[in-house]
């Protein structure tokens, strides 16, 4: 008996599918069935024994999948179009703005999103006010102006948008820049996507690079302690404005190797940043002291960081800078944009998407079934049963 897609007994189909992995050999004479396409052909003395196989075995698939925990009847929370699984293991943005559009009216997502814009709202205000203290301090020791004279700032509304799109009108406003080589910071409150924006321009733009201050906050922190042990003072006493001054000498940004680099020169020191950034700049020395030096060099980086940035721009580079605007407004590029929602709130429910996607993505790769995975994985209501389950914990906490 000769069975076609249309007309093959659908308690069959599972037992097609598997033999694309498995073949099944038995039988007087060597009897079989094997899988070509679509098209499958089977002993009609054997059709009956395997409905019941197929029968039993969807049954006990269905079980363990259900075991599993990708139960398919708690969806209540699901305002939105489902989202399958391959959109969950995106981690993107397309993907949180999909959670947000399925739960947007859930009491207890809304609830959830409102405690997470508080938190990120008041760490911010809390990181700008340490910052502005290290500005007032460089300000205090003459390191930099006291008044600066601001280029404008492209404000760019992010609600509903994917970082693509975003993406896409910052190169538009650009210009001809990113073709020849610029600088341009990016500012925003925490969770309005800088860093994917970032990573999502680096993507797109020729000879993009992003620069971050980390690692000049860890070499001057390895001079300063390295000076105090050297001459057994205190840490304090290595930061007096003239040894810091003295440090920032110690540091060459340039070419080495054919690339960009920065050289520690001093102090017995003789080094590429990039050689050392993952062993001898993230050792105890600079760990352990790295929060007093940061907190009274904000200017000295500034200065140590403009002029790097004009060398990469010089030689044809776009450099994304990403980062606080109290820093950022030290940095001098006509090519300024913030990023901006027209409902704060947004943020929060952003944040609690990611969490929840991520979560959910761990959970079910854990759970999932043999079963699952040989049959196409979790459906699409698996995936909003997840996300449904994952947001009643976050509620929780």
């Amino acid at each position: 008996t000769y069975f076609t897609q249309e007309t093959m007994p659908r308690a069959l189909r599972p037992l097609v599918r598997l033999t694309a992995l498995i073949r099944l050999r038995g039988g007087e004479g060597g009897s079989k069935i094997s899988r070509v396409g679509f098209h499958t052909s089977v002993r009609s003395s054997q059709v009956s024994n395997r409905l019941r196989a197929a029968r039993i075995g969807a049954s006990l698939g269905a079980t363990m999948a259900l075991g599993a925990g990708f139960a398919t009847g708690h969806v209540a929370s699901a305002e939105g179009k489902l989202m399958s699984f391959t959109s969950l293991k995106a981690q993107d943005s397309v993907m949180s703005s999909a959670i947000i559009a399925m739960f947007k009216n859930d009491p207890k997502f809304i609830e959830v999103s409102k405690k997470a814009t508080k938190a990120i709202l008041q760490r911010d205000e809390e990181d700008g006010v340490k910052l502005q203290q290290g500005i007032d301090l460089a300000i205090g020791k003459g390191v930099i102006p006291a008044k600066i004279v601001v280029e404008p700032v492209c404000k760019i509304d992010v609600t509903g948008k994917s970082a693509a799109v975003v993406a896409q009108e910052i190169i538009t406003g650009l210009g001809e820049a990113a073709a020849n080589g610029c600088v341009m910071t990016l500012q925003g409150l925490s969770g309005t996507g800088k860093g994917t924006t970032v990573a999502t321009l680096k993507s797109k733009l020729p000879r993009t690079t992003t620069w971050s201050n980390g690692n000049i906050f860890r070499s001057l922190t390895l001079l300063a302690a390295t000076h105090a042990e050297q001459n057994n003072v205190s840490l304090q006493e290595a930061c007096s404005p003239k040894l810091l001054a003295s440090y920032c000498e110690m540091l060459t940004f340039g070419k080495f190797n054919g690339k960009f680099d920065v050289k520690i020169d001093g102090l017995g020191y003789d080094m590429l940043v990039s050689e050392v950034a993952n062993t001898v700049l993230k050792g105890p020395k600079v760990g352990r002291n790295i929060p007093t030096v940061a907190g009274v060099t904000q200017g000295e980086v500034i200065n140590f960081v403009q002029s790097a940035l004009k060398i990469m721009a010089d030689d044809g580079m776009t450099v994304l800078l990403e980062g606080r605007e109290q820093t950022l407004n030290y940095i001098r590029t006509p090519h300024r944009f913030e990023l901006v929602l027209a409902d704060v709130n947004t943020i929060g429910m952003r944040r609690a998407a990611q969490r929840m996607g991520a979560t959910a993505l761990k959970e079910i790769e854990r759970e999932q079934t043999w079963y699952s995975k040989v049959f196409g994985g979790p459906s699409e209501k698996d995936v909003a049963s997840k996300l449904s389950k994952v947001l009643d914990d976050m509620a929780k906490e």
